[in-house]
């Protein structure tokens, strides 16, 4: 690939991540109308012509590792393992 390519690429890489971002904060404010109205309405669910959207508060349980590691520092480290990633930055 001829430098020119390469930086059509990287620039065309740029854009899109962009206007995903962009994409993004429009979907966010989208979402934050709906769940505005769903406030307004008091309700958890929303309906319409081929769509529902709900907004519950879900309980779940996760493991607090960095309590552990904090409380168990020798038996988290025993449970400790090394990982290589490869990480590709453009800017």
């Amino acid at each position: 690939m001829s430098t020119n390519e390469l930086n059509l690429t990287a620039k065309n890489l740029l854009r899109l991540r962009e206007e995903i971002a962009r994409l993004q904060q429009e979907a966010e404010a989208l979402t934050d109308t709906l769940k505005a109205a769903m406030v307004e309405r008091e309700t958890e669910t929303l309906s319409g012509d081929g769509w529902t959207a709900s907004w519950k508060n879900v309980q779940s349980s996760r493991f607090d590792a960095t309590k552990f590691r904090r409380e168990n520092p020798e038996a988290a480290a025993q449970y400790m393992k090394q990982t290589v990633t490869t990480r590709f930055l453009l800017a």
